[in-house]
């Protein structure tokens, strides 16, 4: 879809150089002393902001999967109505006008209910709906949200069509038309706060989003967008902000604080550089952090050049956390200058849902779970994920085989039909389970959790070698001798699950008492030892084909056939059209962990 230049500054106009006034409450006058003469007191306002991210769908504290309410060990809860409760008790106590509230990104994909209404009954459908997530914040009332790299998930027609339904704008700074490189998005949004007796303070938002879109929505975005780094960009807005006579500089971004990327140098920006920003750009106050779904009440940052302290603040995933900064300052000498800011979360446990957010999506919510359950196959035996981080399970030799079976098929006909078809998958979800009997999308929505479609690459047999080398850095070096704890085995260097990969179709040993380079051990194809030359059809899902991971070869390699279904969507084909799922049709072990050839299990 063509970006729309005249919508977005008429946008921009709205929300970047046109202001909201919101009206404030002045601090009491303190009273002099007696006997002395009245000195006038300096004028202080104190601004509240609250911030949200990675919401992913949640709107109720309801696990679609499961069927029933969210429930965790950590006795966390979820969703947009818990959130707006506690939304409108820190309103009441700050006064609304007081009050602003933002969000950080990821917000239209990650449930069934995000996939309902980008798929099953979406949004861009002439007269379609409106999508829940739009509804519920312009419920709550968001002044500005930031854009995240999931937005992108469903294509650049639907995230408009969710941009044009919000009250609000879509903040994006560094994401550019690749033709022009001007702002595809507001870069900003300002808003003023009136203060009887002085000026208005005049906070402005910068939103900043993730470089990493380039690559893992790379089919939508290609020869449209470019997303360039979230440092070179704050360092050209936030000046303009300041001499637009912004009193406060509040950046919202969709990138985490650890200065850290999961694509190797295939883009050159770092992923999580929001500690970054605060460190290299000048006169920003504070930082809502978003992208890596963890929990940080405050963490203070010094910027190099100024000195001065930058509070950064990132609120649990989920809707399980409300970040709140509260913003003191003072007028002197013709201006408004920040005093202070600190930062902490609320937690949305603590609370019920807004009955006004459970009305207004009560039938929308219905609608998906009824969709979820529909059954469209019997299980002969209980399969599930428990076990599937350190041994070959079944569960996920389902989606490998189902992966082989899709692509084997399109390329039926072609020159590459010939080759053998071998895919990849990740044990993603470590409570997913298909229980015998009945299985209904819902079970099989919970064993692929994220919105991937399929990519067909060519390889030979020592990338796919190389490829399974990295993939077994997901474990912990293990002596012979020493006692194996499985819950110590894995995720070596903060790997996360989803980056550790099956590889169907090959026989292999992970040898975890050697060094991460020298783990892949009898390493065999069709009964032989793989010849590094042999040319093979790698199924594989986007992320990792666009560079993912940054798993080695991959991302390079030629690319064969590509289609948008997302892979659970062929996972729910497969299951249908067989009627029974039974292990024997589609599962085999193909690798196993091993310490000098002894194996683990």
């Amino acid at each position: 879809m063509p970006l729309n230049r005249r919508k977005f500054l008429k946008k921009s106009a709205a929300t970047g150089a046109g202001v909201a006034i919101a009206s404030a409450a002045a601090a009491p006058a303190a009273q002099a002393a007696p006997g002395t003469p009245a000195k006038k007191p300096a004028k202080r306002y104190s601004l509240t902001v609250m911030g949200t991210t990675d919401l992913h769908g949640h709107v109720f504290n309801w696990d679609y999967f499961k069927d029933a309410e969210y429930a965790d060990k950590a006795g966390n809860a979820q969703g947009l109505a818990r959130i707006s409760t506690l939304v409108n008790q820190v309103r009441e106590e700050k006064g609304r006008c007081n009050t602003l509230l933002l969000d950080a990104g990821d917000t239209i994909q990650g449930t069934p209910l995000t996939y309902y209404y980008a798929k099953v009954d979406p949004i861009t459908a002439e007269g379609g709906p409106v999508h829940p997530m739009a509804q519920a914040m312009n419920a709550i009332g968001y002044d500005a949200a930031a854009l995240g790299n999931h937005e992108f998930n469903y294509g650049i027609e639907t995230l408009r069509k969710f941009e044009e339904q919000l009250r609000f704008p879509l903040l994006g700074a560094n994401a550019v038309d690749a033709k022009t490189q001007k702002p595809a998005f507001p870069p900003y949004f300002i808003k003023k706060f009136r203060v009887p007796g002085a000026p208005p303070v005049k906070v402005a938002v910068l939103g900043l989003t993730n470089p990493g879109i380039a690559i893992w929505d790379k089919a939508y975005v290609q020869g449209k967008l470019q997303f360039p780094g979230l440092e070179e960009q704050a360092a050209k807005w936030v000046p303009k902000l300041r001499s637009m006579g912004a009193d406060v500089v509040i950046v919202s971004a969709h990138s985490g604080s650890s200065g850290t990327s999961s694509y190797g140098d295939q883009v050159p920006y770092v992923e999580n550089s929001a500690a970054l920003v605060a460190q290299q750009v000048p006169d920003i106050d504070a930082i809502l952090v978003g992208h890596a779904h963890v929990e940080i009440p405050e963490l203070k940052v010094t910027n190099t050049r100024t000195g001065k302290s930058v509070v950064l603040s990132e609120p649990l995933a989920y809707a399980e956390r409300l970040s709140v900064f509260d913003v003191e300052l003072v007028f002197a000498k013709g201006r408004w200058t920040v005093e202070s800011v600190s930062s902490k979360v609320l937690n949305s446990n603590t609370v019920a849902d807004d009955p006004k957010i459970t009305k207004l999506l009560t039938d929308e919510h219905a609608k998906v779970v009824e969709y979820v359950n529909q059954v469209v196959g019997r299980a002969t035996e209980t399969l599930t994920t428990v076990e599937a981080r350190y041994k070959d399970a079944p569960i996920i030799d389902l989606i490998t085989k189902v992966q082989e079976d899709v692509v084997k098929a399109a390329l039926a006909g072609t020159q590459h039909a010939s080759l053998p078809v071998i895919a990849q998958a990740s044990p993603f979800s470590r409570t997913s389970e298909i229980p015998a009997g009945a299985v209904t999308i819902r079970d099989l929505s919970s064993l692929y959790v994220y919105d991937n479609t399929l990519v067909a690459k060519l390889l030979t047999g020592a990338q796919i070698r190389a490829y399974l080398e990295y993939s077994a850095e997901y474990f912990v070096q293990t002596a012979p001798d020493a006692v194996v704890d499985v819950e110590k085995l894995t995720n070596a260097g903060n790997r996360p699950d989803y980056n550790y990969d099956y590889v169907s179709g090959l026989s292999y040993d992970i040898d975890i008492a050697q060094a991460a380079g020298s783990r892949i051990k009898n390493l065999t194809y069709g009964g032989a030892a793989l010849d590094d030359a042999q040319q093979f059809v790698f199924a594989v899902n986007n992320y990792r084909a666009n560079g993912g991971g940054a798993f080695p070869h991959v991302a390079s390699a030629q690319e064969l056939w590509s289609e948008s279904t997302e892979i659970r969507t062929r996972i729910a084909e497969w299951v249908t059209a067989k009627g029974v799922l039974d292990p024997k049709d589609f599962a085999s072990v193909d690798w196993k962990l091993t310490r000098n050839g002894t194996p683990v299990f």
